[in-house]
């Protein structure tokens, strides 16, 4: 079973942001070679994870505003123990929710996504340089 593997930087602009990905990702499978199989697609950082989604404007605006704030609640009740070492507790334990990976199907040499769908970095510690990892597996 042949891989191909490409990386990619991304730069994000903020503290919380959402970066469409499609792009690269399609660049780095078309010069892969890859017509059929599956692409997997993974970030190696602990602050920043990935999705599928529509990318709609006032959706992306809401995932920012969910992903800043899905823990205030628990950190309300007591603070995190991790933010006495860096002040990113909530980036980390957001990106676990969030996940560091997926896996798209490729179909005649193109991601199978939806008609709605796209490739997202969630940047919840940025802004930051990150690196995208690809692995194209026929």
């Amino acid at each position: 079973m042949p891989i191909s593997r490409r990386s990619t930087e991304v730069r994000t602009p903020g503290k919380v942001a959402i970066v469409n990905i499609t792009g690269p990702v399609r660049d780095a499978l078309t010069a892969a070679g890859l017509r059929e199989g599956l692409a997997f697609v993974s970030v190696p950082h602990t602050t920043c994870g990935l999705c599928v989604n529509e990318d709609e404007e006032g959706l992306k605006q809401d995932l920012v505003r969910v992903a800043s704030s899905l823990l205030e609640p628990l950190e309300r009740e007591s603070p995190f123990l991790h933010d006495r070492i860096d002040d990113n507790a909530r980036a980390h334990l957001t990106a676990v929710l969030l996940g560091h990976y997926v896996t798209v199907p490729v179909n005649d040499g193109d991601l199978a996504l939806g008609t709605w769908q796209s490739l997202f970095l969630i940047e919840m510690d940025g802004p930051r340089r990150r690196r995208v990892d690809m692995f194209f597996v026929a």
